[in-house]
C-alpha cells in the first residue's frame, strides 16, 4: 500500500491511497483456500473442488468484499498512522476506471479537529438567578388548572344554547341524501364557540334546546383532510340530548380528590413542585448562557467547515417548520432566508463552543456512562415502531458518528455541570419577568458575539435559533438508513375541522393519519 497526501489546507486533508494489483490478487486467492473447503460441487468430493473451480464460481463476489474489506482496512489505517481526528466521517471512493487486475486508488478527503489548548477552567465567577416560588404563584397555577378541567351541569330545559354552553348530541351526516362513513355519533361533547367542528356546524346549533332536533346544512372546507369529503356540502341530522352550562371550579379537597390525590395540600406540594422545576430549568439556561460567553470570548480557531454545515442544517430545518407554522409562511420564510447568514453564523458559534466543552470534558474525565448510553438509546427507540426499534438499535451500535450525534447533548450537560462545581457562583433573587430578561439579554449577546465577522452583515439577534446554545453535533444517518416512522391508527371523518399537518424532520416523521376533521 502506498499513501500520498494531495491536501494539506488549514483544516482539509486529501490522500491517495494504491494498492497494488497483486496485493488484491493475493488477498482473493487466500480468500478462495478458505472458502473451497465449504464449497459443493457434483463430480468432486467435499474439499476437494479445484481452486480454479472455485475462483470461476466465486470469484467475482469474492473480489468485491476484498475491495470493501481493503478500502475499509486501508482507511483506517491511514487515520491511525497519521494521527488524524475526523471532525465528520471521511468521504471515501475507488478511481472510476478500476478493474479487476488493475491498482486500486482510493481516495480519502476529511476535515480534521483542530488542535485546541485546553481551556483554563480557573477563575469562573458566575451569577445565579433564584425565582422563588411563592403561594400565590401555586394559587394561580391551581387556578389555570381548574379553568382548564371545566365541569358542566344541566340547563334548565328552557334554556336555549348559547356560547360557551355544552352540548351532547347525536348526529347523521348525509351527502346527497346518503350517509357518508365517519359522519356519524352518539352523545358527542360540543361546547359552542370551541371551534372544534367546521365551519357553520356549531353557529347552527345556538339557540338549541335540549330534546330539539334539527337538520343542519354546511360545506367542507376546500383543504379538507379527507379529499373525498373537500368542498362538499353535506346535511346534518341532529339530536341535541341535553344543554349544559359550566359550573364554577372550587380548588377544595373534592377538586384534589377529582385529579386522584388525597388532599388538596398534596396538591399543592406537587404543583409548588412542578414551579420550581420550572424556575430551575429557567435558572440553568440562564447560567449556562453565562458560562459559554465566558467560554467563547477567550478561544478563537478555525472550526470544520462540515461540522457548522451540519449544525446550520440542524438549525434551518428547524426554523423552517416554524415558518411554516405562521400565519404568513412566505413572509416568515422570505424573512429567514434574508437572515441566513447570522444563523451560519450562530451554527460557527455553536460548534465552536462544542469543541471547546469537549476538550475540557476530556482534560477532567468527563465521560458518559455505558449504562446512560444504553438508556439514551432505549429512549430515542421509542420514536420508532415496535419492529423498528431493534433495527435502529443495531444501527447506533454499528455507526460511530451517530452514536456521538445521540452522546453529545447528555456529555455536553455532564461538562457543564462539572464547570458549575468549579465556578464561583453568587446567588440573587429575582422575579420571574426578570430572569426571562436576563436570558433574553444573553440570547442577544450570544448572536451578537457569533456575527462578529467582517464578511458578515450586522442585524438583530434571532432568539429562537440560539435557544438552546447546545452543540457538538456529528454526522447524521442517511435517511435510507433510519427505520420508518411508527404510524397511528387510522381515524373516521367527522364534523370536526382539520388544519394542515406540520412537516416533521426525516428522522422524526409525523404519525400518519387517514381522513379526519378533527384538529
Amino acid at each position: 500500500m502506498h499513501t500520498k497526501q494531495t491536501v494539506n489546507e488549514g483544516l482539509k486533508r486529501a490522500y491517495l491511497i494504491t494498492i497494488p494489483a497483486a496485493d488484491l490478487t493475493a488477498r482473493i486467492d487466500a480468500e478462495i483456500k478458505k472458502v473451497a473447503p465449504q464449497v459443493r460441487m457434483p463430480g468432486f468430493r467435499p474439499g476437494k473442488v479445484p481452486a480454479n473451480l472455485v475462483k470461476k464460481m466465486h470469484g467475482e463476489a469474492l473480489h468485491g468484499q476484498v475491495v470493501n474489506d481493503t478500502i475499509r482496512e486501508s482507511v483506517e489505517k491511514l487515520l491511525r498512522d497519521e494521527g488524524l481526528r475526523p471532525a465528520m466521517q471521511p468521504e471515501v471512493g475507488l478511481n472510476p476506471d478500476y478493474a479487476q487486475g488493475k491498482d486500486a486508488e482510493i481516495t480519502v478527503s476529511l476535515e480534521v479537529l483542530p488542535a485546541i489548548e485546553t481551556p483554563s477552567i480557573d477563575g469562573l465567577k458566575l451569577e445565579k438567578l433564584v425565582v422563588p416560588v411563592t403561594e400565590a404563584q401555586v394559587d394561580e397555577a391551581l387556578a389555570n388548572i381548574a379553568r382548564q378541567n371545566k365541569s358542566y351541569k344541566d340547563a334548565p330545559k328552557t334554556r336555549k344554547a348559547a356560547e360557551g354552553d355544552q352540548l351532547i348530541i347525536d348526529f347523521v351526516g348525509k351527502i346527497d341524501g346518503v350517509e357518508f362513513e365517519g359522519g356519524k355519533a352518539e352523545d358527542a361533547a360540543l361546547v359552542l364557540g370551541s371551534g372544534t367542528f367546521i365551519p357553520g356546524f356549531e353557529d347552527s346549533l345556538k339557540g338549541v334546546k335540549a330534546g330539539q332536533e334539527k337538520t343542519i346544512t354546511v360545506t367542507f372546507p376546500e383543504n379538507y383532510q379527507a379529499k373525498h369529503l373537500a368542498g362538499k356540502q353535506a346535511t346534518f341530522d341532529v339530536t341535541v340530548k341535553a344543554v349544559k352550562v359550566e359550573t364554577e371550579t372550587t380548588v377544595d379537597e373534592e377538586f384534589a380528590k377529582s385529579l386522584g390525590l388525597d388532599s388538596l395540600e398534596k396538591l399543592r406540594e406537587i404543583m409548588k413542585a412542578q414551579l420550581e422545576q420550572q424556575t430551575a430549568g429557567l435558572t440553568r439556561t440562564q447560567m449556562k448562557r453565562a458560562l459559554l460567553d465566558q467560554l467563547a470570548a477567550g478561544h478563537s480557531f478555525e472550526v470544520p467547515g462540515t461540522m457548522v454545515e451540519a449544525e446550520f442544517r440542524q438549525i434551518w430545518a428547524q426554523l423552517q417548520q416554524e415558518a411554516a407554522r405562521e400565519d404568513d409562511p412566505a413572509a416568515a420564510l422570505k424573512q429567514i432566508e434574508d437572515e441566513k447568514d447570522e444563523y451560519r453564523a450562530i451554527a460557527e458559534r455553536r460548534v465552536r463552543l462544542g469543541l471547546l466543552l469537549s476538550e475540557i470534558g476530556q482534560a477532567n474525565g468527563v465521560e458518559v456512562t455505558q449504562q446512560e448510553m444504553t438508556m439514551l438509546v432505549q429512549q430515542a427507540a421509542m420514536q420508532y415502531r415496535a419492529e423498528d426499534r431493534e433495527r435502529f438499535v443495531q444501527y447506533i451500535q454499528s455507526d460511530p458518528m451517530a452514536a456521538a450525534q445521540l452522546r453529545a447533548p447528555l456529555y455536553e450537560d455532564k461538562v457543564v455541570d462539572f464547570l458549575f462545581e468549579k465556578a464561583e457562583v453568587t446567588e440573587r433573587e429575582v422575579t420571574m419577568d426578570e430572569l426571562q430578561a436576563a436570558i433574553e439579554a444573553d440570547a442577544t449577546v450570544d448572536a451578537a458575539a457569533a456575527k462578529k465577522a467582517p464578511a458578515k452583515k450586522k442585524a438583530p439577534a434571532k432568539k429562537k435559533a440560539e435557544a438552546k446554545a447546545e452543540v457538538a453535533p456529528s454526522a447524521e444517518a442517511p435517511a435510507e438508513d433510519k427505520p420508518a416512522a411508527k404510524k397511528s391508527p387510522a381515524k373516521k371523518a367527522s364534523p370536526k375541522k382539520v388544519e394542515a399537518s406540520e412537516e416533521k424532520p426525516a428522522a422524526k416523521k409525523a404519525p400518519a393519519k387517514k381522513a379526519t376533521a378533527k384538529k
